[in-house]
């Protein structure tokens, strides 16, 4: 099933039951004044925050959504009964938007339930309108209609650690090794279309679409990219032995993420000031070991590697990857 982050619906809060003309008809009372009971309320909309990313594909072909309507009132100035409100679950992360009202609501716990719509009141029945001058009341009311409109849901991904590096930087390979994920790996400049998500101790970790040059300004998967990561917690940043020139790499996303910050203006809390650590990746295709040595201290030189650290890892080495995890785990027990 393809992943979807964004979807537009038309949503509905119930309409309000009718109020109702009737008159009590009991035997010994010959002159029996008005019964007519109210309408029932309209079912009310909600949105709900649930731990499944993937739910907003459910909705894919339904754009349509309506609460109950409330039932009209019956004889013996019976109300009618509410009608049934409606829930509608998101994934944790979701931003919802009234296009018409420009009202917004943020889901960031599981269980958070927010109401968005409200139903519509029920209708008066003859017997609200009953007085002394006017003792056998023919007037009624219908029941109002529900809120309405319009929305926008977009989902931004809430995660512990988000992977971050150019395509092929082994973002995915880490993932699956650390989580079991199963995200989709290539020996190629490959890039992840859909962000992967996996479960690290009770950290979840986020292998998010890869970045190119001039993402902050849309190109590649741009703003998509951005939009996920700007709630991750903290950063790993991948950079490849692959790559012939690592710090221009590590640079040029770091860059993009300056640009992205400063285009909305988010200041401290942007995704260029949040914690991260710099993962050198495959390290197994480096010949000369100082090498790696030299590489591990031009980048700790830098400014945010001294937020997490700076660690070297081969996917073919138990060992290395063991000590990583160890690293990891401490890390993230300290800062999330």
């Amino acid at each position: 099933m393809a992943f979807i982050d964004e979807i537009k619906i038309y949503a509905e809060a119930g309409r309000g039951g009718n109020g109702v003309v009737r008159w009590r008809q009991e035997k010994f009372i010959p002159k029996g004044g008005p019964a007519g009971g109210d309408g029932g309320r309209g079912g009310d909309f909600f949105v709900q925050a649930v731990r499944d990313i993937h739910i907003l594909s459910q909705y894919k072909a339904k754009k349509y959504f309506e609460a109950g309507r409330g039932k009209d009132g019956g004889k013996k100035s019976l109300h009618g009964k509410s009608g049934v409100d409606y829930v509608l679950k998101l994934p944790i992360g979701s931003f919802i938007k009234n296009i018409e009202t420009e009202e917004e609501w943020e889901l960031t716990e599981e269980g958070q339930k927010i109401l968005i719509l409200r139903g519509g009141y029920g209708g008066f029945g003859n017997e609200h309108f009953k007085s002394s001058v006017n003792t056998a009341p023919k007037q009624y009311k219908e029941g109002q209609e529900g809120e309405k409109g319009n929305f926008t849901i977009e989902l931004q991904l809430f995660a512990d650690v988000g992977l971050i590096g150019l395509p092929n930087a082994g973002k995915s390979s880490l993932l699956n090794t650390l989580t079991n994920a199963q995200a989709k790996v290539a020996d190629y400049a490959f890039t992840t279309l859909d962000p992967n998500l996996g479960d690290f101790f009770g950290y979840t970790i986020a292998d998010i679409p890869g970045l190119i040059e001039g993402a902050s300004e849309g190109k590649g998967l741009g703003v998509k990219f951005l939009r996920h990561i700007k709630r991750t917690k903290m950063l790993a940043h991948l950079v490849s032995f692959e790559n012939l020139n690592m710090l221009k790499s590590y640079k040029q996303i770091r860059k993009e993420l300056e640009r992205y910050d400063k285009s909305l203006d988010l200041g401290k809390n942007g995704l260029f000031s949040k914690d991260e650590i710099i993962i050198l990746t495959k390290e197994d295709v480096v010949e000369d070991k100082k090498t790696i040595t030299k590489k591990v201290a031009e980048f700790k030189k830098l400014a945010p590697a001294s937020k997490g650290g700076v660690f070297t890892l081969s996917l073919y080495d138990d060992k290395s990857i063991k000590k990583f995890k160890d690293e990891l785990v401490k890390i993230l027990k300290k800062k999330v």
